[in-house]
């Protein structure tokens, strides 16, 4: 990606790094979170479930606490609103998604180097969001990122660095501990600046989505339905929040001319490795479709793609489709 010294940084970073935590743990891992409200995204990246699928828990259990009762029956969701009209209609979904990576290994020598990185990938989500929702009569409000080191608190309870860059609807923060870019390429084998921005792309999708309305929506919607339903919506919403990637880096290529040769393949093969599919194989060795919440590799690629190449939210319409 082309960045230099002279384009402008997010003043939207909080940098945590380094903060006493007062000792915080959490026995098995994962992160607490108030039932009714949040969750988080892979980021963007792997699925929470990962270790927890390995020892036979569903994660949605203990995110959300089970999946209610009654069946599923088709999801009718509202469309995305056009950008080059005023947004008559009803907006999107939005549900923060659920990562979950291993624990990190040490972090990077370069962080400063990566804080001034990721700083200009908000700045950029920043300038393309605002425009974007201005053309359809709304407002849009900046997420603060927040760089933090191992543990930190937040407004969907306390997180921790395993569980990958997420985003919080409550407090509409995303969260990173910017050792996870070496876990991606260790663990992973991705690499690439673009593949970084992506990642940071991706959790502000899910921000999209919140300011569009939908988390109400998406997380009622989840409540009234079981499991293997409730996990279906999920998918969903995380093949919208990698598409509204793509219609940022489309939208963001055209004003600033960002993109480098290179740069697409670098993002689609992150899309690919962090599908669920490959997560599972990878982690357990076995790939249980109905434990799903973020696609297949295949559905990923798709959905970014769909976004990249068209630049309109309205392609992203995860909801309305039988064909993901």
């Amino acid at each position: 990606m082309r960045y230099d010294q002279n384009d402008r940084e997010s003043t939207n970073v909080e940098d945590r790094r380094g903060e006493d935590n007062g000792g915080m743990r959490f026995p098995g891992g994962g992160i607490q979170i108030p039932i009714g409200g949040g969750g988080f995204s892979l980021t963007t990246l792997l699925i929470i479930g990962a270790l927890m699928l390995f020892m036979g828990i569903n994660p949605l259990d203990v995110i959300l606490g089970g999946g209610g009762g009654g069946g599923g029956g088709p999801i009718n969701m509202p469309q995305l609103p056009r950008a080059e009209r005023p947004a008559t209609q009803r907006s999107p979904i939005d549900i923060p998604g659920l990562p979950g990576s291993q624990r990190q290994a040490q972090a990077p020598a370069n962080q400063d180097e990566m804080k001034s990185f990721v700083s200009k990938v908000l700045a950029d989500t920043e300038d393309v969001w605002s425009n974007v929702f201005k053309s359809f009569g709304k407002q849009y409000s900046d997420p603060p990122l927040v760089l933090f080191s191992d543990f930190t608190r937040t407004g969907c309870g306390a997180g921790q660095a395993q569980m990958g860059p997420f985003y919080c609807p409550i407090d509409g923060k995303v969260y990173i501990d910017l050792s996870f870019y070496e876990e991606m390429k260790r663990k992973f084998n991705i690499n690439g600046d673009f593949a970084q921005a992506y990642v940071i792309a991706h959790e502000v999708g899910h921000h999209v989505q919140n300011e569009l309305g939908i988390a109400e929506k998406v997380q009622e919607l989840k409540s009234r339905s079981d499991e293997r339903t409730s996990n279906q919506i999920q998918v969903r919403m995380e093949l919208q929040a990698d598409c509204l990637a793509g219609v940022w880096a489309n939208l963001n290529d055209q004003v600033k001319q960002r993109l480098q040769p290179g740069d697409v393949e670098e993002a689609l093969n992150a899309a690919t490795q962090i599908g669920d599919d490959m997560i599972q194989k990878k982690m357990t060795g076995r790939v249980i479709p109905d434990a799903f919440t973020h696609g297949t590799a295949a559905q990923r690629v798709r959905w970014f793609r769909a976004g990249l190449e068209s630049g309109r939210m309205e392609n992203c319409d995860t909801f309305n489709t039988s064909n993901l």
